[in-house]
C-alpha cells in the first residue's frame, strides 16, 4: 500500500512541477504578444504626431482638441486617442519590467504585478501550453513538483497517522 501512495505522489509532483512550469511560458507568449500590441500602439500615436505637427499642433493639443469638439464621432475618437496613449505608456512600463527581470520566475513575477487584463485574456485564449527550457522553466517546474508531491505527503502522512489512531482505539476498546 505504501508504494502505491508513494507513486501517487511522485506522479502528483510530475503533474505539478508540469503545470508550474507553463507559468514562465505564459509569460512568454504574453511577452510576444505585449510587443505587437506595443508596435501598434507607437504607430497610431506616430500617425497622430504627424498629423499634429503638419496642422501646427502637439500632440497633447492635437487630442484636447479633438476632445473638445462638438461633433460627438470627433469627441469620441479623441478620447480613443488619450486612451491609447495612456495604454502605451503603461505597456511600455511592463515591458521594460519584463526586459529587466534577472530572477528565475521574474518575468512572471512581473507580469502578475501589473498585467494588462485584455491582453492577458487574448493570451490566455491563444495559449499554448509547453515546456519550456529556459531556466524559469526549470525553476517553476522544479517548485511545482515539490509543491504537489510536499502536500501529498503531508496529506497522506496525516491520513496514515489518523489510521493509525484509529486502529489503536480500536484495539484498546476491545
Amino acid at each position: 500500500m505504501f508504494r502505491v501512495i508513494r507513486t501517487i505522489g511522485l506522479a502528483l509532483g510530475l503533474l505539478g512541477g508540469g503545470l508550474a512550469a507553463q507559468g514562465p511560458e505564459f509569460a512568454q507568449q504574453y511577452a510576444q504578444r505585449l510587443g505587437g500590441a506595443l508596435d501598434e500602439l507607437k504607430r497610431e500615436v506616430a500617425t497622430l504626431e504627424s498629423d499634429a505637427r503638419a496642422t501646427g499642433h502637439t500632440r497633447d493639443g492635437a487630442v484636447d482638441r479633438l476632445r473638445t469638439n462638438p461633433d460627438g464621432l470627433v469627441a469620441r475618437r479623441g478620447e480613443a486617442a488619450r486612451s491609447d496613449i495612456e495604454r502605451m505608456a503603461r505597456l511600455s512600463a511592463q515591458q521594460q519590467a519584463l526586459a529587466s527581470a534577472t530572477s528565475p520566475l521574474g518575468r512572471l513575477f512581473a507580469l502578475i504585478r501589473d498585467p494588462d487584463a485584455p491582453l492577458a485574456r487574448a493570451t490566455y485564449q491563444d495559449f499554448n501550453p509547453a515546456l519550456p527550457t529556459t531556466a524559469d522553466g526549470f525553476v517553476a517546474g522544479l517548485l511545482g513538483f515539490l509543491a504537489a508531491w510536499g502536500g501529498w505527503r503531508v496529506v497522506s502522512d496525516l491520513g496514515r497517522r489518523l489510521m493509525r489512531r484509529r486502529v489503536r482505539t480500536g484495539a484498546t476498546a476491545a
